[in-house]
């Protein structure tokens, strides 16, 4: 049985290549690093849980991790830590 993650809440579902600052960085014009580690978390409309990857971008002396995954294709949900502000 899989357990939610609650430390990631959802931020965001986006389109491919759609616009999104993320601490002032948009996410699309930033290479997307990961460890590969994976996240549990809760789609937000259909309350299904799902394997995300946890990414990170650099950018203006900012490392800003997210956790994304595709919903459904070429629709993204983007999930932020409990303590980020944008």
């Amino acid at each position: 049985m899989m357990d939610e993650n609650l430390n990631w809440k959802f931020y965001r579902s986006i389109g491919d290549g759609q616009f999104l600052d993320l601490g002032g960085i948009d996410i699309w014009n930033e290479k997307w690093n990961t460890d590969y580690e994976k996240v549990i978390v809760k789609d937000p409309h259909y309350e299904v849980l799902h394997v995300f990857t946890k990414y990170w971008i650099e950018g203006g002396n900012r490392k800003i991790e997210f956790v994304a995954g595709e919903f459904s294709n070429s629709v993204w949900g983007i999930y932020l830590k409990n303590n980020i502000e944008n």
